[in-house]
């Protein structure tokens, strides 16, 4: 079936980080239980348009979202394209598939009075956790890092010196970001006390826990829901939420798309639009009260 060699091709030649991997390595495992299942077959190259169309209904009708369900299938299609790259499929069966239709989600970011309400009550800069919480919530402010970015973040990646940070993002592509004084503050505080954390042992990774090991994915989204949740009546109120208020907040200051795209380390300008949604609302607003016909 050549699985092992798709997600070496994803991995070597894709470079698709770990984390996205094994995404489509358990979209493709997932279609093979279904396809052993009901068809009684072990050999999922040779399955044709039909058939992957009833594991798309069975995925409709166990009540999975439109916007999982594509991205399965995104998976699968991959896979059937690097099988008729290396010649092992004379067709993909998904060449003619369309998406399912997805409901754009509004993404409400956080205002910045949220946001320094946050900080403000992030002020004790003796307690590990609490300098460590409020340096998550300045990195995901000040650089719209996403949180896996955040997580495996170094400490060979910070320069104090020239106040940046490196990034290794989607595709292990690297970016630097510039840190801003305050969070290079919080910083200096944080690094003091992971020191006396972990007493002399050498660990790689920037942020731990207060058990002195990686901090991971689940506890990044517990630090920002918590601390969000005093200050914010937002629904939703998570990492990426912050990422997006980082982009919509410089928007709304007259950054340029293309520096905001850089930043966020999107491939494409199409993906930094979705943030400019907020940025027209506000033009929209100063333009009301400022265009000389709107004040007659």
């Amino acid at each position: 079936m050549f699985i092992s060699e798709f997600i070496e091709y994803l991995l070597l030649e894709k470079k698709y980080s770990n984390h996205t991997v094994t995404a489509y390595k358990a979209d493709l495992l997932a279609f093979l239980e279904f396809y052993e299942r009901e068809y009684e077959v072990s050999d999922i190259k040779g399955a044709n348009y039909s058939q992957i169309r009833s594991w798309i209904v069975s995925l409709v009708n166990a009540g999975i979202s439109n916007r999982t369900i594509n991205r399965k299938v995104s998976s699968l299609k991959t896979y059937y394209k690097f099988l008729l790259k290396i010649e092992q499929i004379e067709k993909n069966p998904l060449a003619k598939h369309q998406a399912l239709k997805v409901s754009k989600k509004l993404q409400i970011p956080f205002s910045s009075q949220e946001v320094e309400g946050v900080l403000e009550g992030l002020v004790d800069d003796k307690d590990f956790e609490s300098v460590r919480d409020r340096l998550v919530v300045e990195l995901f402010y000040a650089t719209g890092m996403r949180r896996i970015e955040l997580v495996n973040l170094r400490l060979s990646d910070v320069d104090m010196v020239k106040k940046q940070v490196k990034v290794l993002g989607k595709r292990n592509k690297e970016r630097y970001l510039p840190l801003l004084e305050s969070v290079c503050g919080t910083l200096k505080r944080y690094l003091v006390l992971r020191s006396d954390l972990i007493a002399g042992r050498e660990i790689p990774f920037l942020l731990l826990t207060k058990k002195g090991v990686k901090i991971y994915e689940t506890l990044v989204y517990r630090v920002i829901n918590g601390y969000f949740s005093k200050a914010s009546s937002k629904v939703k109120k998570s990492p990426h939420i912050l990422r997006h208020s980082f982009a919509t907040h410089l928007l709304n200051e007259g950054a340029n798309l293309n520096a905001v795209k850089e930043l966020l380390g999107h491939s494409s300008l199409a993906a930094t639009q979705v943030y400019t949604h907020h940025s027209v609302a506000q033009l929209a607003k100063v333009y009301e009260k400022s265009h000389p016909r709107n004040k007659k």
